[in-house]
This record gives structure tokens, sequence and C-alpha cells, in this order.
């Protein structure tokens, strides 16, 4: 493709950012702190697709780029790329988080409970338009969002589903393997994803996958599209520790929590259960439903495109797949000017045999 730069040059692009500054309003440590604090499943999807667990970073993208999300994951991307790499921490163990949310539509009862947690799943779909007015009544809201200091969060472990399913035989036992070296996994964010994909790179790019790219796919296979039609064994959101050896001493200490979410959905194959993964950070319900689906999905004998890794993995890329639509904003006049000289000669060649 050839490109030709649009008229106007440096001056013609500081004034038109400008323009959208003036059309966006006042960006200021105060409206950053508004979005962090009344719209955190916002900041939860821009950190997760963003490959940065920095909530105020991205409060402050969302403002910055007007609420364009695939703007604002790209600032956090490309800041992150800036940050140098001081520590490994190592792989969350799911039973030992400080869980706040915690269901089962498998089974009613589960080791641990169901912990039904902050959620509107019950709740009316009725949009307050009394509070335009100003006279709403009895919705007060906590001064302080829920922490993992919180006495609403539970601390005891709960182990997950999964090991009462392999307990009863009804899930393949897991593999020995020894302990994961996490400075030894692939890293999606510094190497290109290989296929077939090692697991840790194909759970990776699910966790940073565009939510919206995820679920148009995983709702297609839902609808019949694809082989399975699993069931949610487990999702669960809630808070898990940092934690990281002391370079020093080797001691293992928490360097702070972050909010995390997982789901594991299970199927039925043969005489036995098949599990489809996928965990983010944040809190993002609906993408790690459908990206454990598509975990599940992906390498089955079908044409359908969930079941392609290599398709899902790639066309559920934030970054690069709007950013290849939006490039084709930029000027593409030459090479239109020469499909349309062709399409001039293809009319006076028919032309001709025609006479």
């Amino acid at each position: 493709m050839a490109y030709v730069a649009a008229r106007g040059g440096e001056a013609a692009i500081q004034e038109a950012e400008a323009l959208f500054r003036r059309l966006n309003g006042t960006l200021d440590a105060g409206l950053v702190q508004q979005i962090e604090r009344q719209l955190p499943y916002l900041v939860d999807r821009v950190m997760s697709e963003g490959s940065l667990y920095a909530p105020e970073l991205a409060a402050l993208a969302i403002a910055q780029t007007g609420g364009d999300l695939y703007e604002a994951i790209l600032l956090l991307r490309a800041y992150r790329s800036t940050q140098p790499r001081v520590a490994y921490a190592a792989p969350v163990d799911p039973a030992t988080m400080q869980t706040l949310r915690r269901i089962s539509a498998a089974f009613k009862d589960i080791p641990g409970g169901q912990i039904l947690g902050p959620t509107l799943d019950y709740s009316h779909r009725l949009l307050r338009t009394d509070l335009l007015d100003g006279d709403a009544q009895g919705e007060v809201a906590s001064e302080q969002p829920t922490t993992p200091e919180s006495p609403a969060i539970l601390n005891s472990p709960i182990p997950p589903v999964t090991e009462w399913l392999r307990l009863n035989g009804l899930l393949a036992a897991l593999p020995p393997q020894p302990p994961a070296d996490p400075a030894l996994l692939p890293d999606v964010t510094r190497e290109a994803v290989r296929f077939p994909a090692p697991r840790a790179q194909r759970l990776q790019s699910l966790a940073r996958a565009d939510t919206g790219g995820v679920l148009a796919l995983g709702y297609a296979s839902m609808r019949g599209y694809g082989l399975i039609h699993p069931t949610v064994n487990e999702v669960r959101l809630g808070y898990a520790d940092v934690l990281l050896e002391h370079p020093i001493s080797g001691v293992r200490f928490s360097a702070g929590r972050v909010r995390v979410s997982m789901a594991e959905v299970v199927s039925s194959h043969g005489d036995t259960l098949e599990l489809g993964y996928a965990a983010t950070l944040g809190w993002n319900e609906v993408k790690v439903i459908a990206g454990a689906m598509l975990d599940l999905e992906m390498d089955k004998p079908n044409p359908h495109p969930a079941h392609d890794e290599e398709f899902v993995l790639y066309h559920t890329e934030p970054v690069e797949s709007s950013g290849f639509c939006i490039h084709y904003k930029l000027p593409h006049y030459v090479t239109f000017s020469s499909n349309l000289d062709a399409l001039r000669r293809a009319r006076e060649m028919a032309a001709e045999e025609s006479e």
C-alpha cells in the first residue's frame, strides 16, 4: 500500500488534537480519580487488555482518549513497554484468593458454598431517570470501595470445584509436573505467539484479548456453530496476592493485591469431562466465561472459526485488530488511483471486445 501525507502538516495535526481536547472537556486529576472510583469495570477492562495492572493509569488513559477504549488500551501498552521488569510473581492459586464472588451453574451445593457477591444479575434493568432530576432517594453508595481488608471478602481457602470433580473421578487427574518457574514461561507481551500455541501463550492471549471479540466468537459457538455446549463449573472474582521472592533472603512476600477473575467450564466428552479455563486481571465475567468456552472449543475438528486457534487468538487481539481497521482512514490515494486506472482499462477492453 502507498500513502500520501495529508496536507497541512504538523500545524494541522496540532489543531486537530486541540479541537479534540476542546470537544471532550477539561482533563485533570479530579476527572481521573472520578473515573477510577465510579467506573471500576471499565478501568478493569482497559487494564486487562492493556496487560498492566495500574488503576490510576488506566483511568488516565480513558480520560485522555475521551473514552475510546482501543486508544486507551494502546496508551497503556505503550507506557508498559517503557517500564523495566524487576521481578516475576508466583502463579496465583485460586484456592488462596481472597474471594468476593464465587458461583457455579453446574452444582447447587459446592465445597465452600455459593457466594453471590457484587452483581446486578438479579436486578431490574430499569434506567434510573430519577437521578437526572436530582431527587433520587434510597440509594446510598459506600464512601469507600470494597478492598481486600473488607469483612465481605472471604479469606479462608476455597478450593476450585475442579478439585472436587477430580476427587470423584469425573475429571481427568492432572499429570505430575514440577512447579512452574514464572521466568521461564513464554510471554506474549515480548514474544510473538507460535502455533500451535503453548498453553501459557493461549491463556495469556485470552487474558488480554478484546472482550467484544471473545464474546462474539464465544456467542457464535454457544448458538450452535460450535461443537460443545458447556456448563459453567465456576466463576470467581476476588483479590490475589502478588507474591515475590526477596532477592537476598529468598523469603516470599506479598507486594500487593490485584483484582482478578476466572472461569471454568465443563463439557461431557465420552466417559469423562473436558475443562475450559480463562482468567484475567480485573473483574470481567463475560470475558472469562466466553474465553473459557473458546479454550474448550479451539482445536476441535470443524471449520467453525472458534475451532481455529490461530483465528481466535489473532482476531481477538485488540491493538492489532483495531489498528489495522483504523489504518484504512489513512490516505490511500495512490493505490486507489491505480485501482481506478485498472477499472478503466478493463472497461475499455470490454468495449473493444463487444465491438
